[in-house]
C-alpha cells in the first residue's frame, strides 16, 4: 500500500511537470480595452508597433472618446478596462462610488492646456460678456474656473459654452464664440485661425492648482489580472523613454497615426510633463503607500470642493480623502519592488 501511495504521488508531480507553468497560470482574457482621448501622448508610440500588445501578451484594443466623462461611464458599464483621463471627471466619478482605482500618472499638465482667445480681448478679465467653451466637469473646466478665481472675472457675465474639442473649433471659425479653454492638438487650430494664448494651465500652478491625467481601472480588471495591469505600467514608461529619446520623430509618427498636423502634434506632446514611475512613488504624487495623504489625493479633494461648488458633486458624497482609491502596488511591481 505504501508503494502505491508512493507512485500516486510521483505520476502526479510528473503530470505537473509535463504540463508546465501553463498549466498553472492565470487564464488570460481575449483582449485588454483601453479608452483614450485622441490627443498626440507618448503611448501613441505603442499603439503604432503594437508594443503594448507584446508586453501585455494579449491584443490591446484602442478605443477612442471625445473626452473623459463619457471613456469613465463606459468604465462604469464593463466596456472598457483602462482609461487615461484627465483628472476631474476622475474625481467625480470616485465621488459617486463608481468601482475604479488610480493607478499612475498619465502627465501633469502644463502647456497641453490652455486658454485661447479673440485677438479682440486681451486679457482674462475681458472675458466678461463673452462666450467661452469648454468641456463641462473636465481638467480645462476647472482650470478655466480657477483663472476666473485668480483673476476676479465675474463668472455670472461669461457665457459658459459647453462642446466638445472638435465642436469647439467649428464654433470658433463660425463666430460662436470668443474664446476657449482647450487641450492640444485643438488649441493649434484656434492659434492657426487668429487666436492667442491668455493662460495655460501650468501657470495656474503658483495659485494652488494642479491638473494631471490619470491611468484609472476598473476593480474587476485589477483584482483578475494585477499582472496586466503592471505590465501596462511599464509599457506605457517604455515609450516615454522612447518619446524623451527622440522628441521630434515621434511626434512625426503620432500625428501620422492619428492624422493630425505635426507642429501641433508636437507642441502637445512638449506641454505636459511626464513622471516616472519611480517618480511617481514620491509623497508629492501618488506616494508610496504610506503616506495618509498624498499630492494627488490632496489634488482630488480640491477638485471635489470645485466640483460640489458647481454642483456638480453633494458634499455629503465627498469622501474624507481619496487616498484609498489608489493603489501603487502596480507601480512597484512594474518597478519589481
Amino acid at each position: 500500500m505504501k508503494k502505491l501511495f508512493l507512485l500516486m504521488i510521483l505520476l502526479v508531480t510528473a503530470l505537473g511537470l509535463l504540463a508546465g507553468p501553463a498549466a498553472w497560470a492565470q487564464e488570460l482574457p481575449k483582449e485588454v480595452r483601453f479608452a483614450y482621448l485622441n490627443g498626440p501622448r507618448p503611448w501613441i508610440l505603442g499603439k503604432i508597433d503594437g508594443s503594448f500588445d507584446k508586453a501585455l501578451g494579449v491584443p490591446v484594443n484602442w478605443i477612442s472618446f471625445p473626452s473623459g466623462p463619457p471613456a469613465l461611464t463606459a468604465l462604469a458599464a464593463g466596456e472598457v478596462d483602462i482609461v487615461r483621463v484627465g483628472c476631474v471627471p476622475v474625481t467625480s466619478f470616485l465621488t459617486k462610488k463608481v468601482p475604479l482605482t488610480v493607478i499612475g500618472i498619465a502627465g501633469v499638465i502644463d502647456k497641453s492646456e490652455r486658454l485661447v482667445a479673440k485677438n479682440a480681448i486681451k486679457t482674462i478679465k475681458d472675458l466678461e460678456g463673452h462666450a467661452v467653451a469648454t468641456v463641462t466637469g473636465s481638467t480645462a473646466h476647472y482650470a478655466l474656473l480657477a483663472a476666473f478665481k485668480v483673476h476676479g472675472v465675474d463668472a455670472s457675465k461669461v457665457k459658459l459654452v459647453t462642446l466638445n474639442p472638435g465642436d469647439q473649433v467649428a464654433a470658433w471659425k463660425r463666430g460662436d464664440i470668443d474664446a476657449s479653454y482647450i487641450w492640444g492638438p485643438f488649441w493649434h487650430d484656434l492659434e492657426e485661425d487668429g487666436g492667442h494664448i491668455l493662460l495655460s494651465s501650468g501657470d495656474l500652478n503658483k495659485d494652488g492648482y494642479y491638473l494631471f491625467n490619470a491611468y484609472v481601472v476598473s476593480n474587476d480588471f485589477a483584482k483578475k489580472y494585477p499582472e496586466l495591469v503592471s505590465k501596462f505600467l511599464g509599457a506605457f514608461e517604455d515609450t516615454v523613454k522612447r518619446y524623451q529619446a527622440d522628441p521630434d520623430g515621434s511626434a512625426a509618427l503620432i500625428a501620422k497615426e492619428l492624422a493630425q498636423d505635426v507642429e501641433g502634434a508636437k507642441q502637445t506632446l512638449a506641454g505636459l510633463r511626464y513622471l516616472s514611475l519611480k517618480e511617481q512613488l514620491e509623497t508629492q504624487w501618488l506616494g508610496d503607500g504610506s503616506a495618509t495623504q498624498s499630492g494627488i489625493a490632496k489634488s482630488f479633494s480640491d477638485q471635489a470642493v470645485f466640483l460640489v461648488e458647481q454642483n456638480e458633486l453633494r458634499q455629503r458624497d465627498v469622501p474624507p480623502s481619496f487616498a484609498p482609491f489608489i493603489d501603487v502596488s502596480y507601480t512597484k511591481k512594474a518597478l519589481g519592488q
